[in-house]
């Protein structure tokens, strides 16, 4: 989902600063909680796997040019489940940050855009889970519907700023709308691999449960809310 250089440019680029700045004071909020709930040492744990694991998706799983951007098997709803909202962003912030300074540093002028595509989808994923997972449930009991309807926000969320992105820096053009309509069809097909991974991931969460107390994932993870 990186957005590509020269889709959007000159003073186009502070809207991005903006948006990047509003996610970051989210972010920060959500760590707050994380804190309250688990201790200092718990988010930094988790936000350092979580940017371990971003950094990874970007850099080491395959990856492809299309249309306006690139498709990124983004787990982001995996992220959430194991780690929580506050820890997941700080992790797909600073994995996002590693990867373009070490290895795509012509993406560096476009880190605010591609930040805030990826958080704000991940924050609106957090809303739509507290209304569509029960209180009494804990999130390695998650059914089949329920992480696709997750996967599907988030993935959805991020073609839909994608798409902002690049009408808002090149405009309504026949073009742009095409190059857009190709990243969307190809970016849903990470809607169906990403449940998959989530429950593969949960149901090997539900095996270990030595985690519950170790501090390394979110407690809702093994505690009904």
């Amino acid at each position: 989902m990186h957005i590509e250089p020269g889709i959007v440019n000159g003073a186009k680029l502070l809207l991005s600063y903006g948006t990047a700045a509003a996610a970051g004071g989210l972010t920060l909020k959500f760590a707050a909680d994380s804190v309250r709930a688990g201790g200092v040492a718990s988010l930094g744990a988790r936000a350092a796997l979580a940017a371990v694991a971003t950094f990874g998706f970007f850099q080491v799983l395959p990856h492809y040019p299309v249309g306006v951007s690139e498709v990124h098997l983004i787990l982001g709803s995996t992220l959430f489940l194991i780690f929580g909202a506050g820890p997941a962003a700080i992790g797909l912030a600073m994995g996002l940050l590693a990867q373009g300074l070490f290895f795509a540093p012509a993406d560096l002028p476009q880190y605010g855009m591609n930040l805030t595509t990826l958080l704000i989808p991940l924050f609106g994923l957090h809303m739509l889970a507290k209304r569509l997972i029960a209180p009494g449930t804990a999130y390695v009991d998650l059914e089949y519907r329920q992480v696709l309807a997750l996967s599907a926000a988030y993935q959805g969320g991020i073609v839909a700023w994608v798409a902002f992105w690049a009408v808002y820096g090149q405009g309504f053009g026949a073009e742009t709308l095409a190059s857009v309509g190709m990243f969307g069809a190809a970016y849903m097909t990470v809607v169906l691999l990403e449940p998959l991974v989530d429950l593969g991931v949960l149901a090997g969460a539900k095996a270990l449960r030595g985690l519950k107390d170790s501090g390394l994932v979110t407690p809702r993870l093994y505690s009904a809310a």
